[in-house]
């Protein structure tokens, strides 16, 4: 078993699904994203993350966080500050490095997938300007 599996096996199951789930959007939106290339699962911080090996992006991370659980970015970008112009009332945030979630809750995809691709490309993008 990989390390990275050992993490979601750890987990107790409602929150293993949230975060599998998660993982899988993450992944997907990779393939559909122009730029991205392949993306690399590893553990950063002892939580599941992806990078992109292309270069074109920043890392995301996911694990539980207090009673739910959620995808954290580089506290140093402009990533959270760009999801919330983009959904101030869709998702909800923690300061400069987090997208939260409630375990009791679906994660609205359209929002996230959006999120998830910025993450993805945000060196790409920086590059442009």
């Amino acid at each position: 078993m990989s390390d990275v599996a050992a993490v979601f096996a750890s987990y107790p199951p409602p929150l293993r699904a949230k975060l599998r789930a998660l993982r899988k959007l993450i992944l997907d939106t990779a393939t559909k994203t122009q730029g991205v290339g392949p993306v690399e699962e590893t553990l950063k911080w002892g939580q599941p993350s992806y990078l992109t090996s292309s270069g074109s992006g920043s890392t995301i991370r996911i694990d539980r966080h207090g009673e739910g659980y959620a995808m954290f970015v580089n506290c140093n970008t402009d990533l959270i500050a760009q999801y919330r112009s983009h959904y101030p009332r869709e998702l909800r945030y923690e300061g400069k490095r987090a997208v939260v979630f409630d375990l009791r809750k679906d994660a609205p995809q359209g929002p996230l997938r959006h999120c998830i691709a910025l993450a993805l490309t945000y060196h790409q993008r920086k590059r442009r300007k």
